[in-house]
């Protein structure tokens, strides 16, 4: 079916989002097509406030301002460092309500049989705050893959140093899974299960 030129480029938009095809992306258009004004409004102003957001200087999470709500709230447990690849990670996690700790999202993962990419990773900024801001013990919370693992066993070598008690979540969450997906039960199992590195 041939669209208006409109069409196009909003479903080719959709269509380079993750897991959103060429198909989804036209049902998503055509549907926002047959909205009212009122709600196509508000969807546009939506995304048109997303370029207002920027990473937390402290944690890189997603924050409105400077600093993050998690790391501008004085009630968190500030010894404690909850390390995660992605800000969809600490909303997972968040969405628990079991941890009151501190985050630091790195970016991504170190990849496995390809060229380093470690130093693409905030790895040198999670330094720095162990360094400067009395952490006690660093959660590792990377996923369990073989790249999140890697990652972790990665990051324990660039902790050791410190002499801080490092952990990493535990076996709650099925090898391969991943945290984003993971449900508050077995997130909560994976974070109180912990397990120290030696």
């Amino acid at each position: 079916m041939h669209y208006p030129k409109v069409f196009q480029s909003l479903i080719a938009h959709f269509a380079s989002l993750p897991s959103v095809g060429p198909k989804m992306a036209e049902r998503v258009v055509l549907y926002l097509f047959k909205q009212d004004e009122e709600k196509l409004q508000s969807f546009a102003e939506s995304l048109e406030a997303l370029h207002h957001l920027k990473s937390c200087r402290r944690c890189f999470h997603i924050a409105e301002s400077e600093l993050c709500h998690i790391c501008a709230d004085t009630k968190r447990f500030t010894e404690t460092l909850c390390v995660v690849e992605e800000p969809l990670d600490v909303i997972a996690i968040e969405r628990t309500g079991s941890y009151q700790g501190l985050y630091h999202v790195i970016g991504g993962l170190i990849e496995s049989g390809r060229n380093d990419n470690s130093h693409t990773l905030r790895i040198a900024e999670l330094l720095k705050r162990v360094e400067d801001e009395s952490i006690k013990e660093v959660i590792l919370a990377t996923n369990p893959t073989t790249e999140g693992d890697l990652t972790a066993l990665y990051l324990k070598k660039k902790l050791e140093p410190y002499k801080i008690k490092i952990t990493r979540i535990g076996r709650g969450m099925a090898t391969g899974g991943d945290i984003e997906y993971a449900d508050d039960l077995t997130l909560i199992a994976s974070l109180t299960n912990r397990k120290e590195l030696v």
